[in-house]
Order: structure tokens, then sequence, then C-alpha cells
């Protein structure tokens, strides 16, 4: 067999998507990165949580949604972050944010993993 017939075979969807030239294309808006930030004497971690990391300590899209109300509220996001924050909650979901994050998890799993 043909390495095109095994990848027809093995991937037909993708297969039938690039011989169409009508491949499908998905924004991401859940991934981000976080830089690590070091105290003066550059040997421990300081970690301020942000919207993002609330979000994905919810069980619930309205728990999130109150998360996003309160941090628009202090002044913590703006109205338009809020916007857009809602916007991915309604139409990706909860964990487009990432996994559940538990309670502890810091102090079970660090500040730089996730």
């Amino acid at each position: 067999m043909s390495e095109d017939g095994e990848f027809r075979e093995v991937f037909p969807a993708l297969s039938k998507e690039l011989e169409e030239e009508s491949t499908q294309t998905f924004k991401i808006d859940g991934v981000r990165t976080m830089a690590e930030e070091t105290d003066s004497t550059g040997d421990s971690k300081t970690f301020t949580p942000d919207v993002v990391d609330y979000i994905r300590r919810c069980d619930t899209v309205t728990q999130a949604l109150e998360i996003v109300e309160f941090l628009m509220k202090q002044n913590e996001i703006s109205p338009a972050q809020a916007r857009e924050i809602k916007g991915q909650l309604k139409s990706d979901g909860l964990r487009s944010f990432g996994s559940k994050k538990e309670k502890d998890h810091y102090l079970h799993h660090g500040i730089g993993e996730e």
C-alpha cells in the first residue's frame, strides 16, 4: 500500500479536507503563558491569580460569569475583556480556559506547573 493510500485509510476525513482544499480552522482563545516572577533575591516565586485562574476553579459557567462580573466591578479587568471572556464561556465552555484546578492546587503542583 502506498503512503497516500495508507494516509487516506488512517485519516479519511483529513485526507478529504486536504484533497478538496477545504481545511477547517479554529480560533484558540484558551491558551496562555505566564512568566515566572522572582523577588529581588531571585530565590522565591510570587504569583498573583488572574481571571483565568479563578475561572479554572469554577464548577459551572454561572459561577465563572459571577467571577467575571465581580472582577470587572473591581476594575481588575476591563468591560471589553469581560465581554470577550463571557463570549468564550458561552461559545466554547468553561474548560476552554483549561482543566479544573482543585483546592490546594499550588501546594501539590507548584506555581509553574499546570
